[in-house]
This record gives C-alpha cells, structure tokens and sequence, in this order.
C-alpha cells in the first residue's frame, strides 16, 4: 500500500514545492506543490489554515494543500469504472495525472482507461505516451506510462 506520505513526496518529485506564488507554465497563479488557484481556489478552512498566500505559504501549509488536493482528487478518480480493479501503484498513476491535467483532463484518456478496467497494462501504457501530455512532460509521462505499464515505481 502507498501511504500519503509517499503520495506526497512522489508529486513534490515531480511538480516542485514553491512556497511563493509563481506563474506555471499554463500562466496560472500556482503555489504550493503545484496548487492552482486560479481553477483550484482555497476553500474556507484552507484560507484559514494557510493565510494569505501572496506573502508565501510555510511548507506545513503547502503540505496540508498537498493532502487535502490528494484527498479530493482520489475521490473523483475513485468513480472512473476502471479505479476498482487497479493496484495501488496504478491508482496512483491515475493521480499523478489528474493532478498534473485536472481530473477532466484525465477523463479525456478514454482508451487508456478503456485498457485498465480491462488489465490490458500494456495497451493502456502506449495510450498514456500516445498524447500531447507525454509530448509536453516527456520524462513524467515515460515514468507513469512505465507504472502502469509493469505496476512499480522507478525514478
């Protein structure tokens, strides 16, 4: 089982930890580990948890974030039909990218997420890098294509 520690730590690897507001690639107002607050706003308890984020948020604050995005992304992926016969380790990388697309973005994959509800690892890691996201995050699509491809996590 992959705890949320772990959860944590493999997507502060990939999207970075930044404690002041910046500018992701897309132009979106992010802070955190990878937090848009452009289509992600703060919720309630987060803004009183987290303060006012323009002066900088601590790294508690970017994890409690962190967990509450995992939290909520988890809970959309659990309704896609294919969350129930996946591992953990391909549960994850279903995370990973809807934390890197938005969940929307991942619904789009519908042929790789067609070959999972199938076990068909092979097909549906050729879908994964089979798209503009492997063309933009070469090295993070090839690593999550490989996860869901042989089900172990290699840097």
């Amino acid at each position: 089982m992959i705890t949320l520690y772990e959860k944590q730590q493999r997507l502060i690897f990939h999207e970075g930890l930044k404690l002041k507001p910046y500018r992701c690639s897309r132009n979106y107002l992010t802070v955190g580990v990878g937090r848009n607050l452009e289509t992600n706003p703060l919720n309630e308890v987060e803004k009183i948890v987290v303060g006012n984020v323009f002066d900088g948020i601590t790294r508690n604050a970017a994890l409690f974030l962190l967990r509450n995005d995992i939290e909520r992304l988890e809970k959309k992926c659990s309704d896609l039909v294919c969350w129930g016969v996946l591992d953990d380790e391909r549960r994850y990388a279903l995370l990973d990218m809807s934390f890197q697309l938005g969940f929307n973005g991942l619904c789009k994959f519908k042929k790789m997420l067609s070959a999972l509800e199938k076990n068909d690892y092979a097909t549906a890691s050729k879908e994964c890098l089979d798209s503009s996201y492997a063309k933009q995050t070469r090295t993070r699509a090839e690593r999550i294509a490989r996860l869901i491809r042989t089900g172990r996590w290699v840097l």
